[in-house]
């Protein structure tokens, strides 16, 4: 894995919109994750940072330790989150090691509209089952051909890795054929081209120390 590392301070003074956080951890619900979906990390999170706006998080989560910025609740499934507290709670309560992912060139006015948009539409979707998400897993990666006049419809549950690639969609970096399904975490960390429209590319993963964690616990 790659060797290049910050502090998380250094972190969040350089991430932009449409930065990705990727988390791998150790428990048995995260290597049930990464088994499930073939994926070497087990989450991912998108960074949105807009004007003087201090950084979130939006992604999808079992859990609900932080109030969703968007609902101004405490719920389960998507969510968007004051970034450093997200990253702390995985880091320092799940035990995640951390890395960062960088989109060059700095995302559009456009392309944050078009994240504002995914976040109204998708806040609060709830989080898939296991059993689901393995299903999901697998038909996403079986080509689907939409009828005349069909329309493909909203997630009804949402997992983090669809989260990121529908949002990505949006802000016109991802095409719009695959399912949300088709993409894991796996897909967003660099062993996976995306193949990003417009010129746009992800740098490689820069591993974010986080204080009071010792990077060697999380394997």
């Amino acid at each position: 894995m790659p060797g290049m590392s910050i502090s998380l301070d250094e972190a969040l003074d350089l991430t932009r919109t449409g930065d990705l956080w990727l988390f791998r951890g150790r428990s048995a619900a995260d290597r049930a994750i990464r088994i499930t979906t073939n994926s070497p990390v087990n989450h991912v999170g998108m960074t949105v940072a807009l004007e003087d706006l201090p950084p979130l998080m939006w992604h999808a989560e079992l859990g609900k330790s932080l109030p969703d910025l968007w609902s101004g609740t405490h719920q389960r499934g998507v969510q968007l989150h004051d970034l450093r507290a997200s990253v702390l709670v995985w880091a320092r309560k799940y035990g995640q090691r951390v890395w960062l992912r960088q989109l060059d060139p700095t995302a559009t006015r456009a392309m944050e509209d078009g994240v504002l948009r995914t976040i109204a539409r998708l806040d609060g979707t709830p989080f898939p089952s296991t059993a689901r998400l393995a299903t999901r897993w697998v038909s996403g990666r079986v080509p689907r051909i939409l009828r005349r006049g069909e329309r493909r419809t909203e997630l009804e549950t949402a997992y983090c890795a669809e989260v990121v690639a529908v949002t990505y969609q949006a802000m016109g970096l991802l095409p719009g054929g695959k399912r949300p399904s088709w993409y894991d975490p796996g897909r967003f960390w660099s062993g996976d081209d995306l193949a990003l429209s417009g010129g746009c590319r992800l740098g490689t993963e820069i591993c974010v120390q986080i204080p009071g964690v010792d990077p060697t616990t999380s394997r």
